[in-house]
């Protein structure tokens, strides 16, 4: 009983209730009512997901088809039918050749997947068989003050992953110490807020593209005599820049929609400035920065893929592109396997700030 109400507990306060209710139907513990929502939270969403695939293996199906036939069709005009026969029976054969490149179907996104695995196993690998060849000459190195060799080989799919996920923490970090200081003096200050008004309205709209050449121009100037590679440096200002307008906007209204009798015990206690915001405004205003924050966070993955593409960060931006420029059987697949990484990662995410903002506030949020 204690562990079922633990599980409950935990389930809801990260926003993922629908384990809790998984367990209780599988035990035999929901009544009427609760099985209604289970056929509605539960079953319903399943079904969904078998229509979508459905619907995305006859889509792929279909343009299969048409592709297959325009270049049977294109042989027979332009080399005769003889061509257009061998065409038909290489297509038929499924050689990876003459195959049409278009939408791939759900059994190929997942070939592609177990491929992206397969290859990152090896990678790592020769990762570790590199770093037990060179554990002796580094040590001597490192003793001798040089620097140690360091394997340079294309990175895996997984890698790339974790580098995105560094950019984007990184990114959001940027965003949090930029905006939420600035948020509270904006919104302690009606004088602030009349400055920084114009401010805000102008940048807040700006394109990724246009920060990341903004970030660009700075960055390669101030690290004009380095030899390090600053792209990650340019893609993680880039995606904070981009991203923190949310959370500076939201914390500003949570810090000036304060019940103004707080303030007033506040003066009446005579508590500092300091003492004023950390006990007093900052936690009335968590909810509101707390969607900020979850906003800024949700933009920051978003944009991150395009500004990892410009600034050739090896991540999934950088990935995705690489795989469109290769054009490869296999590189659509491999394009659909990390769009649903991404999304996927996305969603992680947002139940990951949820997560924070129950344990630290005293609302707790519902996910939806």
């Amino acid at each position: 009983m204690k562990a079922s109400i633990t599980l409950g507990k935990v389930t809801k306060f990260m926003g993922l209730g629908i384990f809790k209710t998984l367990s209780d139907l599988f035990t035999g513990k929901l009544d009427k009512t609760e099985l209604k929502n289970v056929l509605r939270k539960v079953i319903v969403p399943l079904a969904s997901i078998l229509l979508f695939i459905g619907l995305w293996h006859l889509g792929a199906k279909a343009l299969y088809n048409i592709e297959a036939e325009f270049k049977i069709e294109k042989a027979l005009n332009e080399q005769g039918q003889v061509e257009a026969d061998k065409l038909d029976a290489c297509i038929a054969s499924d050689d990876s050749t003459c195959q049409p490149n278009t939408l791939p179907s759900p059994s190929q996104v997942w070939a592609s997947y177990k491929s992206l695995l397969k290859d990152h196993n090896i990678i790592r690998a020769d990762k570790a068989a590199f770093k037990e060849k060179t554990a002796a000459l580094n040590a001597k190195r490192v003793e001798e003050g040089k620097a140690a060799i360091t394997y340079t080989g294309r990175p895996s799919f997984v890698d790339q992953i974790f580098r995105s996920l560094q950019t984007v923490f990184a990114g959001f970090l940027l965003a949090l110490l930029i905006a939420v200081p600035l948020g509270i003096f904006i919104g302690l200050s009606p004088t602030l807020k009349s400055a920084f008004n114009w401010f805000i309205q102008i940048f807040k709209p700006v394109s990724p593209v246009v920060w990341y050449l903004l970030v660009f121009m700075i960055v390669k100037t101030l690290l004009i005599d380095s030899n390090e590679d600053s792209s990650f440096t340019i893609s993680f200002i880039s995606v904070g820049l981009c991203s923190m307008w949310a959370t500076l906007v939201n914390t500003a209204m949570g810090v000036s929609s304060v019940d103004k009798d707080y303030i007033n015990v506040a003066e009446v206690l005579k508590l500092g400035n300091f003492q004023k915001i950390f006990k007093v405004v900052l936690p009335s205003s968590l909810p509101l920065i707390f969607t900020g924050l979850k906003i800024t966070l949700s933009v920051a993955w978003m944009v991150l893929i395009a500004i990892e593409l410009l600034a050739q960060s090896p991540g999934l931006g950088l990935f995705v592109w690489e795989e469109f420029q290769n054009g490869a059987n296999d590189s659509n697949a491999k394009i659909i396997v990390a769009m649903f990484v991404i999304g996927i990662i996305g969603f992680l995410l947002d139940r990951l700030m949820l997560t924070i903002q129950n344990a630290v506030s005293f609302d707790k949020t519902d996910a939806i």
